[in-house]
């Protein structure tokens, strides 16, 4: 049974829309754990916006499930996240030339820098991930490096249109999940998962948690916070 981590950037970028003090991600998360999600999910970029320095400071008391922070590895957000120390945190593509072609990180172009910041951030004890498009040879790259943890960008899946096309995708992410397990890594999933197409992820066997926040936070217009995660709570479960 796959985790469910909700990400609460949306929530972030309504409210500095209007630069008001609402809605607020922190309560937003407290309701998210009271729907039964597993974890939050928290992208700090390197502007500190819309998620502030504060907000995560914040998170880090009042989450009781998992915090995941999202980070660009630099030196920065590096500093922010020791300070913070979360549960785990998710190396994710800053800057494009550090980015593969579909949005995830670029492991293997970067491995001597990426293997001194998986190597920094577990030295205290928290639990690293790196985002990286379903491919082989990145998530071999990411074991090299250290990482306890590869999280599988769906972009490709998610916008796939023809039918043909998304199980294509599909077989390659129940493919890319398998050689992931085997040699070593947990396999986490996100980008693009919604309430129609997460429950073919969450049934793929070596997946163990999955990230969503755009669809949550758009259905949560209407239901409430607490329903909203329920209602993913039990496609993902």
């Amino acid at each position: 049974m796959a985790r469910l981590g909700v990400n609460i950037e949306g929530i972030a970028a309504l409210r500095g829309s209007r630069k008001r003090k609402q809605p607020d991600p922190i309560a937003v998360a407290v309701y998210a754990e009271v729907g039964g999600s597993d974890g939050i999910v928290c992208p700090l970029r390197e502007d500190l916006h819309p998620i502030t320095e504060r907000d995560v400071q914040l998170l880090k008391e009042m989450v009781k499930s998992h915090l995941n922070l999202q980070i660009s590895p630099t030196e920065r957000l590096i500093t922010l996240a020791l300070s913070i120390s979360p549960d785990m945190v998710t190396l994710i593509p800053g800057k494009k030339p550090a980015a593969t072609h579909g949005g995830g990180l670029d492991v293997l172009g970067h491995a001597e820098r990426l293997s001194q910041v998986v190597q920094e951030i577990r030295a205290q004890d928290i639990v690293v991930s790196l985002l990286v498009e379903p491919m082989i040879q990145q998530v071999k790259a990411a074991a090299k490096v250290g990482a306890d943890y590869v999280e599988l960008h769906l972009g490709r899946y998610a916008t796939a249109e023809d039918l043909n096309e998304k199980a294509d995708q599909l077989e390659n992410i129940k493919s890319v999940a398998l050689a992931a397990s085997k040699i070593g890594l947990g396999v986490a999933a996100g980008c693009g998962l919604n309430y129609q197409n997460v429950s073919d992820i969450a049934a793929v066997d070596k997946i163990e948690e999955i990230n969503v926040g755009h669809a949550i936070v758009a259905r949560a217009l209407w239901i409430g916070m607490e329903a909203a995660v329920r209602d993913m709570v039990a496609l993902v479960h």
